[in-house]
């Protein structure tokens, strides 16, 4: 934060002044608009540098804005302190927007109503409320100067609380659908404070918050909240202030100064300030005790003002700052389509200190003519992967940062400075934000956008991410380069997980900012879609094939953060919950999601389907044995539990720009749905093309006993027991086994797995004797999962009542299927087992190569005398 300064304000005395200093300001403009994270008008970003104005004791007409010539100075003094804003809590009469379109001012027009009381009880009172919004917002319609309206502002957490929390959205709604009948063109959004935080609202316009914290720290920690919270659409901070009279005059100025650098800094697209003057008039009294106003109540500018005139001046970023040089790298296969929009936008970048390389990775028409007249550097080489352009743009850059960006997408034009102040206030390895879908590309685009399986953030808290997405990400080169950069053994996708899960492996951290936004066209066909999750399909199986480890038995991998996307297949049975502290009395109150238990999530996994085939062709067994027919029934309800989650996502995921015309509504939803049914399929098709299948198996073959065995090693040198166990991980990677580590609680250290059914464990204790000697105790024992038992008990239970029955061909194919299970169990524990005889043989090995006095003992291996067989 900058040092506080007091400069004079400038102070217009006099009506004819306030006149003539808006002579040359416009008189019609367009109507603000949202894009993605930040409000437009026209084609010029509008960051909104507002005050609060109002409210003021009515006088004996009822005029709830004092005379003209007050209005007229006070937006005069507004304007020339930077000022671009007024939010005010009641209906403006027509000459108040007039007058604020002549100084250049937006108008956020709020609308008042009961929300105070519990407004739900009486419908004739919801219907005047109703009537009340469409009022104020045909009064207001199409008047240029208005740059939204707030149809409430914070309904108390306790009226919240006594309907529910769906009832009040639903009322929202709504009035925000009441609003739009009467100005379709209008922006309008909620008033939201922290204690009822947890109320969703996605059809908003953009989100507002009245938020009023007093540490940077907490503060920052908030808006990082509430971003997550808005989602791909703006945050403004609709009230945000400091008493002056419990404070001094100077503590506030610093106070505002650095709450509107916080907010801006993490990316929200507007602030107001509460409030322009200390004359505030509420409840039928003037409030006295108060003073939160940039003005004294006689208008007098207090050092609050010169303050807010300061940061404003320098949103979002100040400009003085010792920014980073940053290398972005685009790297691009025939993307001539594409390529213009992104090099265009780029060149618009408003960032100090940046190149731009372009990497043509073999396109079949060279790309120089795309790059002519742009500030770029091309490189030019035969194709060889996405990853490998990618280092090789590393290796040409320049910068202390590296920024990706696709071919097929197109920055924000502070994309570089919101990247970079994340780098600067912070110690991440790399950095992602948010990649929106553009809402030209079409209604196909628009329902792949509400589809799963487009790329996205995932988040393990507010700020910090477990994987952000290679159409827009940036490294510290350091870092990068201190990994080797991307693998080339990833040549269509797959390479940022890589890279994340191998910064993370270092110890690194990764950030997401929610403001660093680029555009991502989405596919535009059904084709292109299908292709473009088969391929995320096959990029998935070689990420199993380099960390199988990070893979469940039937090879499924979930993400420890939560996923931040449109469109995603909702879980059955998760209700999320409110946290409103003891009878409601918790200032901040949020919405919690609960972790999906393994059942919950089995229907939204690709491998679900596998589950449908097999249940599929054990009906049609009924045919050789009618009690199997009971199957159908199942069959329905497990091919029926998937669609319910389906629909429960398309509703969640509804957003008023998806599909903006109700003309053919119905048929883009059901292509939606078609969508989430087909993404799962093409990435169960690309998993098994690249050998991605539950019955996988990884590592050299091999085959062993798998019965409890007990092995000791003695050793003349000594050597920490995590360094034992490190050493036996590596060997058994090396092997091509799958590994997994003990966790806190668990009386195993290491885990080898043999496939679905079977897997190996281990467990060491270390004897220390003298003179640095130690002897090496070695336990393993075979672990049979609990659904190979279950299968193998159902299908010989199965084979003999179709044994009982008569039907011999049933009970011969079940008993095979029967028998198959158990074997098979067998075979993976064998094959865990012999993969382990292998590594600690190597183990030895390399004990007696690593010594010069004496040689380690032979390996031994017996079986325990007492040994208890853990599950």
């Amino acid at each position: 934060m900058a040092p506080f300064t007091h400069t004079t304000s400038v102070l217009p005395t006099t009506a004819p002044a306030a006149a003539a200093l808006s002579i040359s300001l416009p008189t019609a403009r367009a109507r603000p608009c949202v894009r993605g994270k930040f409000l437009f008008v026209g084609e010029r970003k509008f960051y909104v540098r507002g005050v609060t104005y109002g409210t003021f004791r009515p006088d004996e007409d009822g005029n709830d804005y004092t005379s003209r010539d007050a209005v007229e100075l006070d937006f005069a003094m507004m304007r020339a302190n930077g000022i671009n804003s007024v939010r005010t809590y009641t209906v403006p009469p027509r000459w108040f927007l007039d007058s604020a379109l002549r100084h250049d001012l937006h108008v956020m027009v709020g609308i008042p109503w009961e929300q105070h009381i519990a407004f739900l009880d009486d419908r004739s009172r919801t219907a005047s409320i109703e009537e009340k919004v469409r009022a104020a917002v045909r009064s207001c319609a199409g008047h240029a100067a208005v740059l939204c309206f707030a149809i409430g502002n914070e309904i108390p957490a306790s009226i919240v609380r006594w309907y529910g929390r769906t009832r009040i959205e639903r009322f929202i709604q709504r009035l925000y659908q009441a609003g739009k009948c009467e100005d379709p063109n209008s922006l309008f959004t909620y008033v939201n404070f922290p204690s009822t935080e947890y109320l969703q609202l996605p059809f908003l316009d953009f989100f507002c918050f009245n938020v009023y914290l007093e540490s940077p720290e907490t503060l920052e920690a908030y808006l990082a909240r509430l971003q997550n919270i808005a989602g791909d659409r703006p945050l403004v901070m609709a009230e945000i202030g400091l008493d002056s009279r419990r404070n001094s005059l100077e503590t506030q100025a610093r106070t505002l100064e650095w709450q509107i650098r916080t907010a801006f800094g993490v990316g929200c697209a507007g602030v107001f300030a509460f409030s322009w003057t200390d004359e505030w008039y509420r409840g039928g009294y003037d409030i006295e005790d108060w003073d939160f106003g940039l003005t004294t109540r006689d208008r007098r500018p207090k050092p609050a003002l010169s303050a807010v005139r300061q940061a404003f001046e320098q949103v979002p970023f100040p400009q003085d700052l010792a920014w980073p040089r940053v290398s972005v790298i685009v790297c691009s296969f025939n993307g001539h389509r594409t390529l213009p929009q992104c090099l265009k936008h780029l060149g618009q970048q408003n960032y100090p200190n940046y190149e731009v390389i372009v990497v043509d990775d073999g396109s079949a028409k060279a790309l120089a003519p795309l790059v002519e007249g742009e500030s770029v550097r091309l490189i030019r080489v035969k194709n060889g992967g996405l990853s490998r352009a990618r280092n090789i743009g590393l290796e040409a850059a320049t910068g202390e940062i590296v920024a990706y960006i696709d071919d097929d997408a197109f920055p924000d034009p502070h994309w570089l400075y919101y990247l970079a102040h994340a780098f600067r206030t912070s110690d991440f390895a790399g950095v992602g934000g948010p990649n929106i879908a553009p809402l030209e590309d079409g209604r196909i685009a628009a329902c792949v956008d509400n589809a799963p399986g487009n790329p996205t953030h995932v988040l393990l808290s507010d700020r910090e991410a477990e994987h952000i997405p290679g159409c827009n990400m940036a490294f510290r080169r350091s870092c990068l380069k201190a990994i080797g950069g991307f693998d080339p053994f990833f040549r269509i996708a797959g390479d940022d997980v890589d890279v994340c899960w191998r910064l993370q492996e270092k110890g690194w951290k990764l950030g997401f900012h929610p403001a660093a936004v680029v555009w991502h066209h989405r596919r535009n066909s059904v084709r292109a879609f299908w292709n473009q999750q088969k391929n995320y399909g096959k990029a998935e199986a070689l990420l199993e094939k380099k960390w199988p480890e990070k893979y469940n038995a039937a090879g499924h991998f979930t993400w420890a953060g939560r996923v931040y996307a449109n469109g995603l297949t909702i879980g059955l049975g998760l209700r999320p919950r409110i946290y409103q502290g003891t009878w409601g009395s918790a200032p901040f109150q949020s919405l919690y999601h609960s972790s999906p238990c393994t059942l919950e999530s089995l229907p939204l996994m690709p491998e679900w389907f596998l589950v449908n085939i097999a249940l599929a062709a054990f009906s049609a067994l009924g045919l050789l044995w009618n009690p199997l027919l009971y199957a159908l029934p199942l069959l329905v309800v497990t091919a029926g539990l998937p669609l319910v989650g389906i629909l429960k996502g398309i509703r969640g995921a509804y957003h008023p720009t998806a599909f903006p015309r109700p003309v053919g509504r119905l048929r883009l939803y059901l292509l939606t749905a078609v969508l989430h049914i087909l993404q799962p399929l093409a990435r169960l098709y690309g998993r098994f093309s690249f050998g991605l299948t539950p019955w996988r198996r990884r590592g050299i073959p091999g085959l062993s006993l798998p019965y409890p065995r007990l092995f000791e090693l003695w050793s003349e040198r000594w050597r920490p027991p995590e360094a034992w166990l490190e050493s036996l991980e590596a060997n058994l990677r090396r092997k091509g086994a799958v590994v997994l580590r003990g966790g806190d609680f668990d009386d195993w250290d290491l885990e080898v797995r043999g496939g679905l059914f079977g897997a190996v464990r281990l467990r060491m204790a270390v004897e220390e004797h003298g003179a640095g000697k130690q002897f090496l105790r070695f336990r393993s024992w075979p672990r049979f999962s609990l659904p190979g038992v279950t299968l193998g008990l159902m299908f010989a239970a199965l084979s003999s009542g179709a044994g009982i029955d008569h039907s011999r061909a049933a009970c011969a194919l079940l008993g095979a299927i029967g028998l198959a299970v158990p074997w098979r169990t067998l075979q993976e524990c064998g094959n865990a087992k012999a993969r382990v005889l292998r590594s600690l043989g190597k183990l030895e090995k390399q004990t007696q190569e690593g010594l010069r006095e004496a040689p380690a003992t032979m390996v031994r291996q017996k079986e325990p005398k007492h040994f208890t067989q853990s599950a």
